[in-house]
């Protein structure tokens, strides 16, 4: 379904919608009346909504090997085709978003993620729990591109800090609130693996509904150029999607690991398989990652990167101490830590972007931003994993921790050689 080339300004009472997003996607008058801020955060729902669902089945897990059977590195391999979905989708749905609009890419987005609720709580093989992630994976892709896009057009060019945040936290929210909800609803519902995709369902209709009256169109001038490609960013931008990459990309790694190898770790330190404990431990780390946007969201994007970057340093050094001292205290700090790393890598991405690349071309460095986290994220977990089969979860974990210290030490260092170079953008 494509945007309405017409789009109603709002009245006084707000009740009508408004024709700020002709201005955003470059189709509008410059004096379009802005969108009411409550419009900004719902335009962001869609992105917590689907992004609960990305991390839904991680407290589920140890469910499914006990019923199914399989080992750590095949619960890698499951975690990694939802990045083989969401790369997939991001050389799409960045183009695509930038050339039709927002909701030609979002509303079948949401359907996806309907269908893998669906395979998820049908689940009885690994081959299921494959096409779930991997449809996970693509509304994922979807969402990253166009639905963080779709709130920077929403808030106008005179609220892109806010969107960035806003965006960006409710990416981090909604991938810690979905383990907790399903942590907890597999200890306290019947059917355990069932409950929570009933619950997600019921969630992602409300943001299809939601996307469905968001105050965006069809831009009238969109890009040229391939259809699938590489997503990439205008001429000059090139530095600021590197500086993001650089520190966001061992954030979301450092989390990806704690999602995938999380529970076995606390199996192993903790004797647990609590649902409950592996959800609250993921949802403490994605409301680090959230809490810690708000806190740093006025200070300078170069230094919110650098202390993003330290932030990652310290949480591999934590995962160190933790598995070698057995110690679930130093544990939790470290995902707390990788959580803090990620959202500031995220964050000071996204305001790198929103403040220099323009917005028809949004969508798709969006889309560049998150490749170039993903790629490490679902390489180095997957490695992982399968070293931990081969040589304990303890000597995996650290050599895990040792290459991606390296990373986020290098993308620090990148970060303070390039600040002569580009400085910081209004």
């Amino acid at each position: 379904m494509s945007e309405s080339r017409t789009v109603p300004t709002y009245a006084a009472s707000g009740a009508r919608h408004t024709k700020a997003a002709q201005t955003a996607q470059g189709s509008g008058p410059a004096t379009a009346t802005p969108a009411p801020t409550w419009w900004v955060w719902l335009a962001a729902w869609p992105v917590t909504a689907v992004f609960i669902l990305s991390n839904a089945a991680t407290p589920l897990y140890v469910l499914w090997q006990k019923d199914i059977g399989f080992s750590k590195g095949t619960l890698t391999v499951i975690f990694a085709f939802y990045i083989v979905g969401l790369l997939g989708s991001l050389l799409v749905s960045g183009v695509v978003s930038d050339r039709l609009g927002r909701k030609p890419v979002l509303l079948p987005a949401l359907a996806l993620g309907v269908a893998a609720c669906v395979i998820f709580a049908t689940a009885s093989s690994v081959a299921a729990l494959i096409v779930a992630r991997l449809f996970t994976g693509i509304a994922v892709g979807a969402v990253v591109s166009a639905g963080m896009a779709a709130v920077t057009d929403v808030a106008g060019q005179a609220r892109k800090r806010l969107a960035a945040l806003l965006a960006s936290c409710a990416m981090v929210f909604g991938a810690g609130l979905g383990p907790l909800l399903a942590g907890i609803l597999s200890e306290t519902a019947p059917a355990p693996t069932v409950t929570v995709f009933l619950v997600e369902i019921a969630l992602l209709t409300t943001a299809i509904l939601a996307v469905l009256r968001m105050p965006v169109r069809r831009p009238a001038a969109p890009p040229k150029g391939a259809w699938v490609r590489i997503p990439g960013v205008p001429k000059g931008n090139g530095l600021q999607l590197v500086l993001g990459i650089a520190v966001f990309a061992p954030g979301i790694t450092a989390t990806s690991f704690v999602l995938s190898l999380g529970p076995s770790l606390l199996s192993g330190l903790l004797g647990t398989t609590s649902r409950v404990v592996a959800g609250v431990m993921a949802f403490a780390m994605f409301l680090s990652a959230t809490g810690v946007q708000f806190a740093v969201q006025k200070l300078r994007r170069r230094t919110i990167l650098i202390t993003g970057a330290a932030g990652t340093t310290l949480s591999m050094a934590a995962l160190a101490v933790a598995v070698h001292s057995s110690s679930v205290a130093v544990l939790i700090a470290s995902a707390l830590l990788a959580g803090a790393g990620q959202g500031m890598g995220q964050l000071g991405g996204l305001s790198l972007l929103n403040s220099t690349v323009p917005p028809q071309r949004l969508a798709e460095a969006n889309a560049a931003l998150n490749v170039g986290g993903y790629l490490p994220a679902g390489i180095l977990p997957v490695s992982a994993g399968y070293l931990s089969d081969a040589v304990g979860l303890t000597t995996g974990a650290t050599v895990f921790a040792a290459a991606l210290t390296a990373l986020a030490v290098i993308g620090g260092l990148v970060v303070i050689s390039t600040r002569r170079r580009a400085p910081e953008p209004a």
